[in-house]
């Protein structure tokens, strides 16, 4: 089971009469502070009852918004209903352990990125690997020092805010790129279909799941650069001018720029700067050939042509499938498409429809 409480120094010892250390703020200014702006919400996971209370009331008296369950599986409810910001997760517990718990928590693609700080009595080095392995962000031992706990707490939800103010930017982004199909009542829902035609024929390839993830955002965001094209000219269809072909051809330029500043986003700007390259180097912006053209960029590029065709636009009547796949596989030919990756698209759809 999880043990005892034990602790260490006058203050945990009676949380009630915590007094601020010398130097620090009185904890009415910090709980005023903290009045300002979201709580942040905190679940402590711990069978000791004693234990999960104890650790409660001491972050609660540091103003945060503290949740507690006694098993791996009342947890799992309480994150279904409201993700916290942290996770305080006790190792030996009856029934699920805290390991097992961490790795399902880290494996899930909703909750991966919730921080878990492992607190346990256990203090070999193989109980700290068993930890890493199942993907802890940090590790306290008992007997736990309140300041050290403090510590450790502010610094992981100070990068959980960085983290989904990340996550918040890529969002307005492709809510931006939304706003770019919008503008054109002919390619309603292409972005999202694009984003599960790609993702899928990414994992069907083999990719790994980071590849697919790029491969989904890139659904969303790779003519996120048209949002700088006059509607004169994004709606106008094929029978563009020189000229204007020279300003839709910057798209992938303007998109590439926007998202730059994103580090999370590295995987998907070639996505968004190549996927109107051309197999034999006809294509634009840089007239990349062959395999010079980024894989992921192929990848999409085969969905986007797919998509393209089976839907009616301005200057066409949508294709049937079989009308596409002889079309994509003849363009693949004459050297606009990588063949293997157009080979395996239509694989790939063969397959979903006889499981459909």
């Amino acid at each position: 089971m999880g043990g005892t409480a034990t602790v260490t120094g006058g203050a945990w010892a009676n949380p009630l009469t915590i007094q601020p250390s010398q130097g620090t703020l009185p904890l009415t200014v910090v709980a005023n502070d903290l009045s300002l702006r979201r709580l942040q919400r905190i679940l402590v996971v711990d069978d000791t009852r004693d234990n999960a209370l104890l650790m409660q009331e001491l972050l609660q008296s540091r103003g945060y918004d503290v949740e507690v369950a006694f098993s791996a599986a009342e947890a799992e409810r309480q994150i279904a209903t409201s993700p916290p910001d942290l996770l305080l997760l006790d190792v030996i517990m009856p029934g699920k352990s805290g390991y097992e718990f961490c790795r399902e928590l880290k494996e899930n693609r909703e909750t991966r990125l919730i921080p878990v700080v492992m607190i346990t009595g256990l203090t070999d080095r193989e109980n700290k690997i068993r930890g890493i392995e199942a993907g802890a962000d940090e590790f306290l031992n008992k007997p736990i020092f309140p300041e050290e706990l403090f510590a450790r707490v502010k610094s992981l939800l100070r990068l959980k805010e960085f983290t989904d103010e990340l996550e918040n930017a890529e969002s307005v982004l492709c809510t931006l790129g939304l706003s770019v199909e919008a503008r054109d009542p002919y390619t309603e829902g292409h972005c999202e279909r694009l984003s599960i035609y790609a993702s899928e024929l990414g994992a069907f390839l083999g990719l790994d799941p980071d590849a697919t993830l790029a491969l989904r955002r890139g659904g969303y965001l790779h003519d996120l650069g048209k949002i700088a094209i006059p509607d004169e000219i994004l709606k106008k269809g094929a029978n563009l001018t020189a000229a204007e072909w020279e300003i839709m051809r910057e798209h992938p330029v303007i998109g590439e720029r926007i998202c730059k500043p994103l580090r999370s986003l590295r995987n998907v700007l070639p996505i968004i700067r190549h996927h109107h390259e051309h197999w034999d180097g006809s294509g634009y912006p840089d007239r990349l050939a062959g395999s010079e053209i980024p894989l992921l960029a192929r990848v999409l590029q085969a969905a986007d042509v797919y998509d393209a065709l089976r839907t009616t636009r301005p200057y066409k009547a949508a294709l049937s499938h079989q009308q596409a796949r002889e079309t994509m596989l003849r363009e693949a030919n004459q050297g606009l498409w990588d063949r293997k990756i157009v080979s395996a698209l239509f694989d790939m759809l063969s397959e979903r429809s006889k499981a459909a």
